[in-house]
């Protein structure tokens, strides 16, 4: 994901020059290109992201859109105060790029999964919130962003799934439908997404048909099709590598409840009221944690026939 944002970036600033990057040392091999056909639009900010956050935020402020570009927690949860006082509060044309989300970087241990930062993120006001669940999504995100005012936090996953139907446009805000079925509603969002299809195919050797609901856009968010899946199916399963509190299983539960439109039943999978206190790869952490898709299936069919 984090190569095909910054394919996309060299194309918008080939054409825009008030975007600007700046990374918080790391990620050369990756920025190269962007650096060398770029060097008025990029700065090394070092290992300090909270001063990034800030110089961001002051080139925001006199016109730029400007792209802060960091591992997991660290643009995110070391910054808050940075983003929610001086980006957000201001309206600035701040864009957080987090790479690695969930267990993307899970061999370096909790210091670098990203678990909390969809909730935290999408608490703060006037934040546009992103996690794109494949490569197209993207794409689409990195323009929608840079063309959306204000601050916006867009999270990359090591990991992807498919692009989905081309009849499924990305629009900020409106959950893709890249799958119909009418027993169960998949809602999830980032790279997990491959987990889900690969979940839904072995339920549908089941006898058991799956919808599945990309939900790119975190914050703000559409209703109208959390509401339709919850009348029309048996069971609405949100999956997310990321906690269940707070996140996408509670935007979900939230939105459903403000529009009184309750599932027969439901089902938050994720990370359960614990830290990922495990180190391996993000493959094995899933499966720890019961979120890879032989764990969505079984859980799916304790669900359906509880």
């Amino acid at each position: 994901m984090r190569d095909r944002f910054i394919q996309t970036l060299c194309q918008l600033a080939e054409k825009d020059p008030r975007i600007m990057l700046i990374t918080g040392d790391l990620g050369f091999a990756v920025l190269d290109d962007y650096r060398r056909r770029f060097p008025k639009q990029f700065i090394n900010a070092g290992v300090a992201e909270q001063n990034m956050t800030l110089v961001a935020t002051g080139m925001a402020l006199e016109g730029h859109v400007v792209f802060t570009y960091s591992i997991g927690n660290f643009p995110t949860l070391r910054c808050l105060e940075m983003i929610r006082n001086d980006s957000a509060y201001h309206g600035a044309n701040v864009k957080v790029v987090s790479i690695g989300g969930g267990f993307s970087y899970g061999q370096l241990g909790i210091s670098h999964h990203a678990t909390e930062d969809l909730a935290i993120m999408r608490s703060l006001p006037e934040v546009t919130s992103v996690s794109p669940t494949s490569l197209g999504e993207v794409t689409e995100a990195t323009k929608a962003i840079t063309l959306t005012a204000g601050t916006c936090f867009l999270r990359l996953d090591k990991d992807k799934g498919p692009d989905g139907p081309a009849d499924e446009p990305f629009v900020l805000g409106r959950p893709r439908l890249l799958r119909k079925g009418s027993d169960v509603a998949f809602f999830t969002t980032g790279g997990i997404l491959s987990e889900v299809v690969k979940a839904a195919d072995q339920l549908a050797l089941a006898g058991i048909n799956a919808s599945i609901y990309s939900v790119h856009t975190i914050k703000p968010i559409e209703p109208d099709r959390f509401i339709q899946a919850a009348r029309s199916h048996r069971a609405v399963v949100t999956v997310e590598e990321h906690t269940i509190h707070g996140g996408l299983g509670g935007l979900v539960l939230e939105t459903l409840a403000d529009a009184g439109s309750f599932p027969a039943k439901f089902l938050r999978i994720g990370l359960d009221g614990c830290f990922s206190s495990v180190v391996g790869t993000q493959g094995y952490l899933r499966t720890v944690y019961r979120m890879d898709a032989a764990s969505i299936v079984q859980r799916t069919q304790s669900l359906l026939s509880s």
